[in-house]
């Protein structure tokens, strides 16, 4: 069952929606925070290789707000290989990532989204790029 679970993530891992405008780059920490009101605390492979757990902490609630949108369509993009990875809709959990509930956002609170790496290609070391809405965050090393 929990392998046929994790070909379910997989195969929903790489269908991102394409954003009409092009995303602001913010890649050092103190963009994040003045443009976005999050700092990065990580991205981790999970899952035995097959997912990829991308941690954030929010400073400003109200700036953090549109990332928290259930509506936006995060995913990563690899360099490498040229891959979208996007977060994984399942019938049952549906996404594999935290929104805002009734518009509540947290500060120092970390949330998380998970993105499907199917074919385990983005490996430890590897640098993608995350694109949440207008947001584009460069040069994530995988942990």
């Amino acid at each position: 069952a929990m392998a046929v679970a994790m070909l379910q993530l997989a195969a929903c891992a790489n269908t991102p929606s394409t954003a009409t405008a092009e995303p602001a780059v913010a890649s050092s920490p103190a963009a994040l925070a003045s443009t976005y009101g999050i700092r990065v605390e990580g991205l981790h492979l999970s899952a035995a290789g097959s997912m990829l757990d991308f941690r954030y902490r929010v400073l400003d609630p109200e700036k953090a707000a549109p990332l928290l949108d259930r509506k936006l369509k995060p995913y990563l993009l690899d360099p490498k290989w040229g891959a979208q990875l996007g977060v994984p809709d399942t019938p049952v959990l549906g996404q594999i990532r935290q929104t805002s509930r009734n518009g509540a956002i947290y500060t120092d609170r970390t949330y998380f989204i998970m993105f499907g790496n199917p074919g385990k290609a983005v490996q430890r070391g590897d640098t993608v790029t995350l694109v949440m809405g207008q947001a584009k965050v460069t040069d994530l090393k995988v942990q």
